[in-house]
């Protein structure tokens, strides 16, 4: 063991992604060889926006959701049937900004019991929403190190877009 401060330190992936309540994208669409004009059901309306934040480890703990309802109000009724332990707020935009990313930097240090002793590195996209000083003071006081990606980067080094959320969204569209 050596004396590095971050020697017991554990290494979390955060990122959020996107889900419409009436899907965005049809499945296939069968008819015979040959057709010439074949239909297809798609819906008119596009749906409200619902926000999921997550954050994983490489040794396969995860912290359960956190959920961002575009709302004025959150009603309980929103994490009926939820995981357990998962949160939900809302906000006007549905979108994740500072004062969400707040909620979400406590419900980690919650989960994760990230303290001073125990620190962790939370790595994550390079978002405004993730600059406050009250997210990066919380963090620093709860022993959490926060490492955001370069801009532009993240779509090659974000591996949530990959391992997590694209199985998450393929299944909730054939869903």
């Amino acid at each position: 063991m050596t004396n590095h401060p971050y020697a017991p330190c554990d290494i979390w992936n955060m990122d959020e992604t996107n889900f419409f309540t009436v899907p965005t994208k049809i499945g296939k669409v069968i008819a015979f060889r040959g057709s010439r004009q074949v239909g297809q059901i798609a819906s008119q309306e596009r749906g409200t926006s619902i926000t999921m934040a997550l954050a994983v480890n490489a040794e396969g703990g995860s912290i359960p959701p956190f959920f961002l309802f575009r709302r004025k109000n959150m009603q309980s009724c929103f994490m009926e049937d939820a995981s357990r332990g998962a949160v939900g707020h809302a906000n006007e935009s549905g979108w994740m900004q500072q004062p969400e990313f707040v909620k979400f930097m406590e419900h980690f240090i919650k989960r994760n019991k990230s303290s001073l002793e125990s620190p962790t590195l939370l790595l994550l996209d390079y978002h405004s929403s993730h600059l406050s000083v009250e997210a990066l003071e919380m963090a620093n006081n709860n022993g959490v190190t926060l490492l955001s990606f370069a801009p532009h980067c993240s779509h090659k080094l974000q591996l949530l877009d990959v391992s997590v959320y694209g199985p998450v969204n393929t299944y909730y569209n054939s869903q």
